[in-house]
């Protein structure tokens, strides 16, 4: 016998970003760079990035609690937790499992995620299964990257793109009167890896002497590859979805695409037809935080009354690897 699955829905929301900012005036003191130029090309003022010592767990746990707070649950409530991040405390133990020790989660089993920009809409599909199944009845879902712990503060294509942050959801049951996840969409296309990777520091080139002095161990990105892919994937798969569900982008009341570059996000959303009043953006003031820019993106809309409950709103990211990743849902909280 086939289980009929559970609706289920977002019960809680919290976010988290370290206060120490850098802006585009401490970048130009690094590099060759202006804030002039950052701004045009990237639409960033400013990011948010960690003192020494701070872990991505750190700010995992920052985001849980508050996810956990406002969903009305302890967190020996939940019953599985995935973290999509970029940037691990550590290879091994993942992330989740520091997360689960630090939260006092002592009835959750879980893991990380590593799907790059693709994190957070990836753990939010895994999760959801989780509860829609009726594996656990409640899950975390999050995304959280310490990226200036990867970032050469020396190359000026890349150092002025990334800060630091972490989203958390808490998923729940729903039942047919509420607002619930819809559906999802996923995909990988590995061809493209070459063209944003961090090229050691695995099993194909650990780290030594060598690869430390090339530095190897932090993001190198096609911009031009990079750019040309997102603005079509994310296109692609917002159609994909919307239309499997018999939508059409018009019928939307939010776009909210992965923070990577303003070009991109507005580029996508002319594709798809969408007017500004319909499309979130706020890597001004964040920059890209990779697994952490959905749900931040969410928390600004709610907080300047654009997103409110019974909502349609579709999540949309692309990511290192690459990865591609949509969810549909309607808003509940």
């Amino acid at each position: 016998m086939v289980k009929s699955l559970r609706r289920v829905k977002i019960a809680g929301l919290s976010t988290y970003v370290p206060p120490r900012v850098l802006t585009n005036a401490d970048l130009e003191k690094l590099v060759d760079t202006t804030d002039e130029w950052i701004l045009q090309r990237t639409g960033i003022r400013q990011r948010h990035v960690v003192d020494p010592g701070v872990a991505t767990s750190d700010l995992a746990k920052e985001a849980a609690i508050g996810a956990l707070l406002q969903a009305g649950i302890g967190a020996d409530d939940l019953g599985f937790i995935v973290v999509g991040t970029t940037t691990p405390d550590t290879v091994f133990p993942s992330t989740a499992c520091l997360l689960q020790h630090k939260l006092g989660a002592h009835h959750t089993w879980g893991f990380d995620v590593g799907a790059a920009c693709s994190g957070f809409t990836y753990a939010l599909t895994t999760a959801r299964q989780m509860v829609a199944t009726g594996a656990c009845d409640h899950a975390l879902a999050v995304g959280a990257d310490v990226m200036s712990s990867i970032i050469d503060y020396t190359d000026r294509t890349t150092c002025v793109l990334f800060g630091d942050g972490a989203g958390a959801v808490v998923l729940a049951p729903a039942d047919e009167t509420e607002p619930a996840i819809i559906d999802f969409a996923h995909e990988v296309d590995g061809s493209g890896g070459p063209a944003l990777c961090m090229p050691a520091g695995g099993s194909r080139l650990p780290a030594s002497a060598e690869t430390v002095e090339k530095r190897l161990h932090y993001v190198k990105q096609d911009g031009a590859a990079v750019f040309k892919f997102a603005v079509r994937k994310t296109e692609e798969i917002a159609r994909r979805l919307l239309a499997r569900n018999g939508l059409d982008p018009s019928d939307l009341d939010l776009f909210v695409s992965h923070q990577a570059n303003r070009r991109i996000i507005t580029a996508a959303a002319e594709r798809l037809g969408l007017p500004d009043s319909k499309v979130i953006i706020n890597l001004e003031m964040y920059g890209n935080t990779t697994a952490a820019t959905i749900p931040l993106a969410l928390s600004d809309a709610i907080q300047q009354g654009r997103l409110k409950r019974g909502d349609l709103v579709l999540l949309a990211s692309v990511g290192a690897g690459f990865t591609v990743g949509a969810v549909l849902l309607r808003w509940s909280l």
